[in-house]
């Protein structure tokens, strides 16, 4: 098999992957609580969330940042560079690459929608409360949503290109995506790419009520997210990090490693419609599925399965399936498409990373998880979501869709390797 695509472009391949999320601290349990349906979602219990009108997440469960990182990383660092580390730790693992001796080629490229938003929270407190002696000299470092790829680079010996993408709940999938042009233009022969986000507190969970954003399903938490649902009514909020390794094709086989897949097409878009609302008839989200398709020179029958971006809110699900039926046409009406937000709540800038390694896994196994929660169909929302049970299904090419607020787009595509 050439080592290039149709247009002579080099392939891109997934040979590690990491996750800490909430269902499960690692790829395997996360990804096996998405087989088998499970909601990660609860009351609150990393603040006090009782005058709040949401008062539940899907937060990390069983996480000891002291354990995993060490006391003094764990005191000076935020949430979120603490879950992007200990994703990362599993995916190079996984990958089986010394990035330390690949060094100047070795890349690092891990989104944040918000960064250590507990961190500027607590400062905040902290200035206005006691003054600015209180406030932590790790405050700016540990906050800035560049700091996990920076410390990720740090751990492992990454002395190649290193950034953040910041385009709100797309930023991961534009991570993936970016990671792999990377390569493909010779700046880099291996990056660690993914996201990670760590908002659950009352800055961001109050915002997020304060636009009426967030569902308020206290009383059922396992139920509150209802992707394509008729009475779904907000998005839960989640946090987690998730890492993936890409390589060129040619250089992994070289030095043996398992390959999950190809990052086969990727698609940016902008709406330019709204700050927060999607273009109703999904226009911008249509395109953005077309162009990763064509890149990955394939058809709408050819998609075995479609990882939704699928909040749970009235305007994107609606939103997301006229532009699913624009794209695909005939085909839209077979090809089985869920929301995973249903369960692992919504990891806002990682959760396209995670979405990915789901998408992935769900090609490795030949099989589609479920939409959970979904009891009466919205009547605009009549595609085959898999509501509730999860099935085998024959997956050559899947596909990941995240939008993100300023009418951000991005499709990634991953296809079977023999």
């Amino acid at each position: 098999m050439s080592n290039a695509n149709g247009n002579g472009r080099p392939r891109i391949v997934i040979t590690g992957m990491g996750t800490i999320s909430p269902l499960g601290n690692d790829v395997q349990s996360t990804w096996q609580a998405c087989r088998s349906g499970t909601s990660g979602v609860a009351a609150i219990t990393q603040f006090d969330a009782s005058a709040l009108p949401t008062r539940i997440a899907a937060e990390v469960k069983g996480f000891d940042a002291a354990a995993a990182l060490g006391v003094k990383e764990a005191r000076r660092s935020s949430r979120c560079m603490q879950l992007a580390l200990v994703a990362a730790r599993e995916a190079v693992t996984d990958s089986g690459l010394d990035i330390a001796a690949v060094g100047e080629d070795a890349g690092v490229l891990v989104a944040s929608g918000v960064g250590g938003l507990e961190i500027l929270e607590r400062a905040t407190l902290a200035l206005h409360q006691q003054g600015v002696r209180r406030v932590s000299p790790f405050t700016v470092p540990s906050m800035i949503a560049d700091m996990p790829a920076g410390v990720i680079a740090i751990e492992h010996g990454a002395k190649g290109p290193n950034f953040a993408v910041v385009s709100a709940c797309a930023s991961a999938a534009h991570a993936i995506g970016e990671a792999a042009e990377w390569i493909r233009r010779g700046d880099a022969t291996a990056v660690i790419a993914g996201g990670t986000e760590a908002s659950v507190c009352a800055l961001g969970v109050g915002s997020f009520n304060a636009m009426q954003a967030l569902s308020t399903r206290n009383d059922e938490p396992e139920r509150a997210s209802r992707p394509f649902d008729r009475d779904r009514d907000g998005f839960v909020m989640g946090e987690g990090a998730a890492i993936v390794v890409l390589e060129e094709m040619e250089a992994a086989r070289r030095r043996g490693a398992h390959i999950y897949a190809e990052l086969s097409g990727y698609g940016a878009t902008a709406d330019a419609s709204h700050i927060t609302a999607p273009e109703p008839n999904g226009d911008g989200a249509r395109r953005c599925v077309l162009k990763a398709l064509e890149r990955a020179h394939a058809h709408p029958a050819d998609i075995g399965y479609i990882n939704a971006h699928g909040t749970g809110t009235q305007l994107n699900d609606s939103a997301e399936t006229k532009a699913i039926k624009a794209a695909l046409g005939e085909a839209a009406s077979t090809v089985p498409m869920s929301s995973t937000k249903s369960m692992h709540g919504h990891l806002l800038g990682a959760a396209g990373a995670i979405e990915a390694i789901i998408s992935v896994m769900a090609i490795r196994d030949q099989y589609v998880p479920p939409t959970i929660n979904l009891d009466e169909p919205d009547p605009e929302c009549d595609l085959d979501y898999v509501p509730n049970v999860g099935r085998d299904q024959r997956i050559d090419l899947a596909i990941s869709t995240s939008f993100g607020f300023g009418g951000h787009n991005a499709c990634l595509a991953f296809s079977r390797v023999e």
